[in-house]
């Protein structure tokens, strides 16, 4: 059985991530086989295929290539996925029984009652009626709205922050790719709008779509435990080690504990490159979506400045750790850069992250950068 430390498990995932940069095509990168999740405020995924490839990614090119879509997919969170692959990734979205729709959904036995329907039974309800009310492109508002008359009310609340009633927002979320709806890319307020060509609302789940998600996630995160994939899926250890667990794992032993990787990447596993690079990665970067924190930062206390509730900072990578953090602030047609490190940096890294600041301020459509640093 292959033993490996944590630093090697690092090596692996930067290079399963594409954080070589060796390819200069986005959407032959790897991570869209999950997804590559998008903050439009911080063009998130922008600055995140920015990090992988040989040259920036304009946001406002990503925004027009039809090559990707975008729609609330994993977990409900908005992602980028390769358009080709979208009718093939709505069913494997669909839970694949009732415990699993509850755990996606969030739902409890409450909830349940009030809705007066199975969990799995309630997600569907709101996947025909946001099918049949996005005919066109509309706002989140007024979908919501629509949706919310035609469904039972037990699928709805009352919402404080918009003073109003309307249907469960992760409901609505886990609808949307079962209605083939997409997010309209770079939009303001967020519109939804049909996909083209798209298919009905699935009936029946894809187990081994889902498996092909769980087998992405152990590739690029990998190793890793069926926990883990749970943790991303967004559902049940037990949905996955009973129903997605992918049958051709290879044990490894990660500090004396038992995890899990396809078999055809223990090669680049046993023998990753050196990763002596420098990358800034933005808020929810597909590296950071592991869900073996520990992992990525071994200091717990640390967590709480990477991975916030609200206003997460982007992550500072190098030579195969993370080293701090980064936040932007406008100034006009500059992006100004401040780099919070965990501790000291030479000065050949401290050149190198300015220089990926400037690529990140190409990606977000910004002419100049100034860069400062808090110690």
């Amino acid at each position: 059985m292959l033993a490996i430390d944590r630093e090697q498990v690092l090596a692996y995932r930067i290079l399963a991530h594409g954080l070589h940069r060796t390819g200069a095509d986005p959407a032959a990168l790897a991570v869209f086989d999950l997804g590559v999740q998008d903050i439009s405020q911080r063009d998130s995924a922008a600055v995140a295929l920015t990090a992988r490839t040989r040259e920036p990614v304009p946001a406002a090119s990503l925004v027009d290539d039809p090559r990707f879509t975008l729609t609330w997919s994993v977990r409900g969170a908005p992602h980028y996925h390769r358009a080709a692959e979208f009718p093939a990734l709505i069913p494997a979205l669909l839970p694949l029984h009732e415990a699993d729709a509850r755990a996606r959904m969030n739902w409890r036995d409450q909830e349940v009652a009030e809705a007066g329907m199975p969990a799995a039974e309630a997600l569907l309800t709101a996947a025909r009626a946001l099918r049949e009310v996005v005919g066109k492109p509309m706002t989140k508002g007024a979908a919501s709205a629509a949706v919310t008359a035609m469904v039972p009310a037990g699928l709805s609340r009352w919402c404080r922050g918009c003073q109003a009633t309307h249907v469960f927002e992760q409901v609505l979320r886990l609808a949307a790719p079962l209605a083939g709806v997409r997010l309209v890319a770079g939009a303001a307020p967020a519109t939804l709008a049909p996909v083209a060509g798209r298919p009905p609302v699935p009936t029946e789940p894809d187990p081994a779509g889902a498996t092909r998600l769980a087998t992405a996630y152990l590739r690029l995160h990998g190793p890793a435990t069926a926990a883990e994939v749970a943790g991303f899926l967004g559902t049940t250890k037990r949905t996955v080690t009973e129903s997605l667990w992918p049958s051709d794992l290879v044990e490894v032993r990660v500090d004396g504990r038992p995890a899990y990787l396809p078999a055809g990447q223990v090669p680049e596993l046993e023998n990753p490159p050196e990763p002596d690079l420098v990358r800034l990665l933005p808020p929810w970067d597909p590296l950071l979506q592991s869900r073996d924190r520990l992992t990525l930062v071994p200091d717990k206390p640390r967590h709480k400045e990477i991975w916030k509730i609200i206003g997460n900072p982007g992550a500072l990578l190098t030579c195969g750790e993370i080293a701090g953090t980064w936040r932007t602030k406008s100034a006009g047609r500059r992006l100004d850069v401040t780099v919070n490190p965990l501790w000291t940096l030479t000065r050949e890294v401290r050149d190198e992250v300015e220089a990926e600041a400037e690529r990140v301020a190409t990606a977000r459509g910004f002419t100049g950068t100034r860069v400062s640093w808090e110690e």
